[in-house]
């Protein structure tokens, strides 16, 4: 204000009328005022908002390359404009990331980090330099050339490159999507309509948490194993910045699963005698240390050569090749290690096994009525690997057992897998999803004790759906084989199963016996003996999380509209459908009518996917194959990546709405978690990470910081995550992410939401720390 009264004193001086003067005093005065307020005033501080202050009511669209831009957005609607760095040229995926607005409102300067920007002065003008504080963070265009992956090479991220034998990885044959750059806008409308729909709420459906809290004090389950699963303790992460990571110092080294390594928990179990050493035991928090990368690691050969071959140095294991070499299981050639194809019941191939068991009984028809298939003791998962050329998902189990590394090599091919045993404890799975489930020669005892674990199979296995065992009381005739026969038909009769093949695959020189689960309650009824008895009316089958095997029979359910009552749609028309037990009487996640939720989230993710996922994140999607939804709802994400080749984990947590039951309708799978706690993989195991609204959750119950080291093991060496969440929770991740040295490809935020979308580097520390 003095500002003014001194101008106004001038032209006092200098005027001849005084009217005049005064009235021209005040018009400069109120401009003076004006253009003072404009340039002194802040805006509100929103975390890494990718566009200038003055232009974010503009509709004018920013063009971010050198050709014709294309929409980054999720669905129709106004386009704010976004500026971002870190284009590379056409031959190469985009690596954006954010630009940070310039809080000091000084003319914003043209990038000088990326050569390709300096061709486009219109758009250099609109972008803030930020090249001084991500120096440590980012790569210039030329490393980023060097550090591309080119055709018939992988690089060696111990340093170096590798040339991969014979050009297997030279080109994907059939990629659905080829790296490109493209104009990575958001759009105003899409973006409210996406964050609208993170306020969830339970609707009609109950929690994994809920249901097995409910279910062990149904069975009078100790306060110990109660008290384990109802932790909820808040704890502070500490300052945002300035973390210190160390390496895990344990015997498992790079093979670290924190919850199956628990060296301490499993010293002090009093009975192993059910394979209670190789259940998950978690430590009470979850570790904050990293996991060191296996000497001369290499960036994984692609999908689908990787089914047959992966790098040695990857997978440094030789004991199962030693072992099942003549098998075919796996076989050491010079960096490689080889997968046959073969198996312990398929010695000539997984394929000839696949398509004997289709001929032996039509009515499994592989990729239509059987969609998805439970491989109980996998090896190294090659049934499952080639059920994908039958359009059938599996979901591979085998224990982290003396079997070395079966498991991690299965991911490491790209064939889904998770390391579990049938022990003491019920499987991760809702009942009734699986179509099929498979044993060949995989061990298990499934006679003994009442048949309490052939009953878990019957559990999650699908009304109607079959039971294929491979194995060898099936057509050997030594005593302890003759023995195990005549047991499990017993056991199958009296739990009402059908045998409906008993045959010989001549090639393979094995047995198969296919039995069938009942429809419906009948039999049970007409059974002369309650043996092995039927559930209590009060057992949920449901209730997976930690609870306790019982030797029981679940009720089949018979009402109509009752999920379980009758089979799915045929495989493809499942994915797209809503079950048939779903109802607009039922409230959804959303809040919307349980139909019109189901329609509206798969539409909301087809479109986040087609129109920005797939074009903009700077993820080149040739080489993504592993895929985990950390916070699945209905499994739309899943859903909306199916023409890619790409199989998605959908992980349902134990506190959000149980509506993993829906995805495995779909014709897709996955399991119960609780974030708190260490996934059930190995190191190095997923490309791509998405979670949707789920870390701001998991800060209520765990430390964040633990989650994100989580985060770390499970993910390999450059590949992405992707998180949608608050602004507060996005900075929190995006300051842990940088202090791992990862690299940032997008920060966008608006209305106190934001979306980050992140690379892991190959940089591990120095330090380590030691863990009981």
């Amino acid at each position: 204000m003095a500002f003014g009264k001194n101008q106004r004193m001038d032209i006092r001086r200098s005027s001849p009328s005084y009217c005049s003067t005064i009235i021209i005093a005040v018009f400069v005065a109120l401009c003076l005022v004006g253009v003072w307020m404009i340039s002194s005033s802040t805006m509100v501080p929103v975390l890494n908002l990718d566009m200038p202050p003055q232009e974010t009511k503009s509709n004018t669209k920013e063009q971010v390359t050198e050709n014709d831009a294309q929409q980054f957005k999720d669905s129709p609607g106004d386009l704010p404009e976004v500026s971002m760095r870190g284009h590379t040229n056409t031959s190469v995926a985009p690596n954006v990331s954010n630009f940070e607005v310039n809080q000091n409102h000084n003319p914003p300067e043209k990038t000088t980090e990326n050569p390709v920007e300096d061709t486009r002065e219109e758009n250099s003008k609109e972008i803030q330099d930020t090249k001084n504080e991500s120096d440590d963070l980012s790569k210039t265009q030329t490393e980023i050339d060097r550090d591309q992956e080119t055709d018939g090479e992988e690089k060696n991220m111990g340093g170096g490159e590798v040339n991969s034998d014979g050009g297997e990885t030279n080109t994907d044959g059939g990629d659905q999507l080829k790296d490109q750059t493209t104009n990575e806008v958001f759009p105003d409308g899409a973006q409210s309509e996406i964050l609208n729909e993170t306020n969830t709420q339970n609707g009609a459906f109950s929690t994994q948490a809920k249901e097995s809290k409910n279910e062990k004090e149904a069975q009078e389950s100790s306060s110990k194993g109660q008290s384990e699963n109802e932790q909820s303790v808040a704890k502070d992460d500490g300052n945002a910045t300035g973390y210190s990571w160390k390496f895990c110092n344990v015997t498992a080294g790079p093979d670290y699963i924190p919850c199956l390594d628990n060296e301490e928990a499993i010293r002090k179990l009093r009975s192993t005698k059910h394979y209670e050493h190789r259940e998950r035991h978690c430590p009470e928090e979850g570790p904050t240390c990293l996991v060191p990368l296996p000497d001369g690691y290499k960036q994984p050969i692609k999908w689908p050569h990787s089914r047959d071959r992966v790098w040695y140095a990857n997978v440094p294991h030789t004991k199962l090749a030693a072992l099942k070499g003549h098998q075919n299981w796996v076989k050491v050639s010079g960096e490689y290690l080889i997968f046959p194809g073969g198996g312990t019941q398929f010695k000539n191939g997984a394929l000839h096994y696949i398509d004997f068991i289709q001929k032996a009984l039509p009515g499994i028809a592989w990729g239509k009525t059987s969609r998805v298939v439970l491989d109980v003791g996998c090896g190294v998962a090659s049934f499952g690997g080639y059920l994908f050329d039958r359009d059938v998902l599996t979901m591979s189990l085998a224990p982290k057992d003396e079997h070395e590394a079966q498991v991690q090599f299965a991911l490491e091919r790209g064939i889904p897998a998770i390391s579990a045993v049938m022990g003491t404890k019920r499987l991760p799975f809702p009942s009734k999803v699986f179509d099929v489930v498979h044993c060949a020669r995989c061990r298990v005892p499934w006679h003994i004790e009442g048949g309490m674990l052939l009953l878990e199979l019957n559990r999650v296995l699908r009304p109607g759906g079959y039971f294929v065992w491979s194995a060898t009381p099936v057509y050997r005739k030594s005593d302890e084989d003759v023995g195990i026969w005549n047991a499990m038909s017993q056991l199958t009769k009296s739990m009402c199963w059908e045998m409906v093949k008993v045959t010989k695959d001549r090639v393979n020189e094995v047995g198969v016996a296919i039995f069938k689960k009942p429809s419906s309650n009948i039999c049970y009824k007409k059974r002369l003996e309650n043996k092995p008895p039927l559930c209590p009316e009060t057992d949920d089958p449901n209730a997976a999380w930690n609870i306790p095997l019982q030797a029981c029979i679940h009720r089949v359910p018979e009402g109509v509209g009752e999920r379980g009552s009758h089979w799915p749609e045929k495989w493809p028309l499942r994915m797209d459908k809503a079950p048939y037990w779903l109802n607009d009487s039922q409230v959804g996640v959303y809040g919307k009518p349980a139909l019109e939720d189901f329609r509206s989230d798969y539409e909301h993710w087809k479109n986040v996917v087609r129109s920005s996922y797939l074009k903009g994140l700077g993820i080149s999607w040739s080489k993504v194959r592993n895929v985990m939804d950390m916070r699945s709802v209905y499994g739309g994400f899943a859903a909306a990546l199916r023409d890619l080749s790409v199989w998605v984990m959908n992980v349902v947590s134990i506190d959000a709405p149980d509506t993993l039951p829906i995805i495995y309708e779909r014709g897709l799978f996955g399991m119960y978690h609780d974030w708190c706690e260490s996934f059930s993989s190995y190191p190095r195991t997923y490309d791509l990470l998405h979670a949707d609204h789920l870390f701001s959750n998991l800060k209520k119950r765990c430390k964040l910081v633990s989650v994100i080291a989580e985060v770390d093991r499970l993910l390999r060496p450059e590949g992405k995550l992707i998180v949608r969440d608050n602004v507060e929770t996005i900075k929190e991740i995006e300051d842990m992410v940088k202090s791992l040295q990862w690299e940032i490809h997008l920060t966008y935020s608006e209305n106190q939401e934001g979306l980050l979308c992140v690379q892991k580097s190959i940089w591990r520390p120095k330090a380590t720390v030691a863990l009981r």
